[in-house]
């Protein structure tokens, strides 16, 4: 994918909620299949990751066995009339045209405030329903949660219910946010540090905030407060610059993913990275004046000093 500094970006929000719906329609075992052509606008994002599209004997993953190992994506082996009606409430309530629409005004508030920066020539926007069952969606991510750290493409994770429904444009537009982040700044897996991803976390749910207001922001950054989040934040300033992506999970998303994703936890409540990378992103843009907009692209120094977090 071409990096460009062109302020053309085209957003296609692909409408995946009349994919699914014909995905219920297909026997179970052809299920798969139909997923992987809803997943094929991402072909270049898992590709990234080094995840096939198919199964390959080389692989341990293929991306519907992510889909599925990971227990938050919808279940393909069995048949829930939840699911169908899961995909009536978002026709019904038009969360794909929200999310098109929320987009479209963060990306002009974004280029209003850096009009040079560098970014995807394309963003392919790929929506998935969760499953229903899983407590690390509902309740650890407060029902929906999204990929976007590799420019050109986003992909969400939702159980539409009431409560979650109308918030998935701003799940959106918080992973637009680290599309533009990762366009701009290097993002290695062998040399990315706690800070750089806690800030990371923390420019896109203030981005979130300085477009919709606080209560727009997910449970990622909200939840921890108080002394609890005193703790949480010596812990991780303390080890904010522990590097390598395989190091991360337990600072950024909380002991309780790590020990999901088989890693060591290191004493940190859920998504304490969030908390903290928001937490440091303010006192940033209240010390330098500069907007959450204008930071998305700054240096990770250079946020640390602004906020005191280095000398």
């Amino acid at each position: 994918m071409r990096r460009s500094t062109v302020t053309i970006m085209q957003i296609v929000v692909h409408d995946t909620v009349s994919q699914l719906e014909e995905l219920l329609t297909r026997p179970i075992e052809q299920r798969p299949d139909a997923l992987r052509e809803i997943l094929e606008p991402l072909t270049g994002m898992f590709a990234t990751i080094g995840v096939p599209m198919r199964g390959d004997e080389s692989m341990p993953f293929d991306a519907v066995a992510m889909h599925t190992a990971g227990g938050s994506g919808f279940p393909l082996d069995r048949d829930d009339d939840r699911l169908s009606a899961a995909l009536e409430l978002m026709r019904e309530r038009d969360v794909l045209g929200g999310m098109r629409r929320a987009l479209a005004e963060a990306w002009a508030h974004q280029l209003a405030a850096t009009p040079d920066i560098a970014h995807p020539d394309e963003l392919h926007v790929v929506t998935v329903l969760g499953n229903p069952d899983d407590d690390h969606l509902l309740e650890r991510s407060g029902g929906y949660l999204g990929f976007g750290g590799i420019p050109g493409f986003v992909h969400l994770t939702v159980w539409p219910d009431t409560s979650t429904v109308d918030r998935l444009a701003y799940c959106a537009v918080h992973e637009l946010n680290h599309n533009m982040r990762y366009a701009n700044v290097v993002w290695n897996p062998e040399t990315v540090t706690v800070g750089e991803q806690s800030v990371g976390e923390g420019l896109a749910e203030a981005f979130v905030g300085e477009l919709y207001g606080p209560d727009a922001m997910g449970v990622w950054s909200t939840r921890l407060t108080g002394a609890a989040y005193e703790q949480a934040e010596v812990k991780l300033l303390a080890d904010i610059d522990v590097a390598g992506q395989w190091n991360l999970t337990p600072y950024v998303h909380g002991d309780a993913t790590a020990v999901r994703m088989g890693q060591e936890p290191v004493g940190l409540p859920d998504h304490a990275g969030y908390a903290v990378g928001r937490r440091i992103v303010e006192r940033h843009c209240a010390a330098s004046g500069r907007t959450v907009a204008e930071s998305t692209a700054l240096p990770l120094e250079e946020i640390l000093v602004n906020a005191g977090v280095r000398g």
